[in-house]
């Protein structure tokens, strides 16, 4: 860390330092807040700025899906309070979460709200951000490697392709309060697209149930890529009308990310070869 340069919050300088520079005018100032996307898994893809931002910071209050390599380069004399979630068990509520954030900004400490991937993709980050501002703290926003684009990458799936993939859309596969989201399966259902699933697990056989009765071809190639970009990713190929037998088959237990298109099948020369003979066979 000693290499990097000095780290300024944008949104604001820390109380001590402003005090310091006569820049107070009277009563608390708020420590700074920034929403920092933790990537997908690999502490190597971090940006620049959330190194800098977690070497920095006072408090970190970071989700289930941030890796403990990557909460290895915050600042060992942070305070780390973990508040992760996961389908229908959350260890924090996302009030009490904006409470505690609130709560260490306005005691005056350098706050990184860390979430894995990008804050801003699935992440509830916007809702958090929502918030502070209507109490009075903008918050900086530190983008992330999103696990759409992270997972294909490890895997070698391009996203889009000439030939076979003209658009990309990202979908979650549970709406608030665990429900099941309002999407347009119709247009989800048509080709030379890919459609990519976070948080699809649980729901995986009434997800594709709901694209083939759309009028997406049973024999659409599916990647199912659990722990991406992380040292023990698995990657389970199939087709989509055995979407929901793959979680089973392969013992995929989340978080995990489901891309479904003809792009998948660029995956064959994955490091798992029966996985791969499986899905062409398909």
């Amino acid at each position: 860390m000693s290499d990097l340069p000095p780290v300024v919050f944008l949104n604001d300088l820390p109380p001590a330092s402003a005090a310091r520079n006569g820049l107070l005018q009277s009563g608390p100032v708020p420590g700074p807040v920034a929403i920092v996307g933790a990537g997908p898994g690999d502490p190597d893809l971090l940006t620049v700025k959330a190194v800098k931002r977690l070497a920095a910071a006072d408090v970190v209050i970071h989700d289930k899906l941030v890796t403990d390599e990557i909460l290895a380069l915050a600042n060992p004399r942070a305070e780390k309070i973990f508040v992760g979630k996961s389908r229908a068990r959350h260890s924090t509520t996302q009030d009490e979460i904006n409470r505690i954030i609130l709560d260490r900004a306005r005691a005056g400490y350098r706050i990184v709200r860390l979430k894995g991937g990008d804050p801003f993709v699935f992440g509830r980050g916007g809702e958090e951000a929502d918030y502070l501002r209507a109490h009075d703290i903008e918050p900086e926003i530190v983008p992330g490697i999103t696990a759409a684009t992270g997972c294909a990458a490890a895997t070698g799936i391009p996203l889009t392709h000439r030939d076979h993939a003209q658009a990309v859309t990202f979908v979650t596969g549970h709406a608030k309060d665990d429900g099941e989201p309002d999407l347009d399966w119709t247009a989800l259902a048509r080709g030379n697209q890919t459609v990519v699933v976070y948080m699809g697990v649980a729901a995986a056989g009434r997800i594709a149930n709901r694209l083939i009765a759309a009028g997406l071809p049973p024999s659409t190639p599916v990647a199912i890529v659990e722990n991406g970009t992380r040292r023990d990713q698995k990657v389970a190929l199939g087709s989509v009308a055995d979407l929901g037998r793959l979680i089973a088959w392969n013992d995929i237990n989340g978080p995990a990310l489901l891309i479904v298109g003809d792009v998948v099948r660029a995956a064959g020369a994955l490091h798992v070869p029966a996985l791969a003979d499986a899905a062409s066979a398909a």
